[in-house]
């Protein structure tokens, strides 16, 4: 299993990529929500600091085309999950990253007020990686035991709180694999 470090805020396996897109949780609101989104820069592209680049404010607009639209956009996530499978981390936990935009899970709206962000490396319609899969796994276990407010019910889909916006991780996301990995032992 993953290991959070001493404050509990940080994955300690986790490369740290800190951004300045994030402000405090309300008071209060306790985390209990997980959302899975799927991102790729440019849109179909794997590799690269392009995300990294996005979420810390410094995309430079010209290096493509479709960056000239995003460039100025201020957002970020918790996590990123690599194709490799490898693990950046960009907000501590107990802060709100803005991942979510605009959004409702039941009768709540504002999910970054009480959820965790987390991005994988993928389009709607390339299948991730099997590394990916186990990744994701170990996080959400890890973040499960850590707030046990979440449990398998409570880790949606981006398109699962902004149907009207999101479609993202996309038909290529198999979350009957990602249930049965959590329905696993840990490793």
């Amino acid at each position: 299993m993953l290991s959070l470090d001493a404050t509990g805020d940080w994955f300690a396996d986790a490369r740290r990529v800190p951004s300045p897109n994030f402000d405090a949780r309300p008071s209060g609101c306790d985390i209990d929500l997980i959302v899975v989104h799927g991102i790729s820069l440019p849109p179909g592209e794997f590799g690269g600091p392009h995300i990294e680049q996005l979420f810390c404010n410094c995309l430079d607009p010209h290096a493509h085309e479709y960056f000239r639209a995003i460039a100025a956009v201020k957002v970020s996530a918790h996590l990123l999950i690599r194709r490799g499978g490898d693990l950046v981390q960009f907000v501590a936990f107990s802060q709100r990253a803005w991942h979510a935009g605009e959004s409702r899970f039941g009768d709540r709206v504002r999910c970054n007020d009480f959820s965790i962000g987390i991005e994988l490396e993928g389009t709607d319609r390339t299948p991730y990686e099997d590394v990916q899969y186990e990744r994701l796994g170990g996080v959400c276990l890890a973040l499960m035991h850590r707030w046990p407010a979440i449990g398998p019910h409570r880790i949606v889909r981006h398109s699962d709180i902004a149907p009207a916006r999101k479609t993202d991780p996309g038909p290529a996301f198999d979350w009957p694999r990602l249930h049965a990995r959590l329905e696993a032992p840990p490793l």
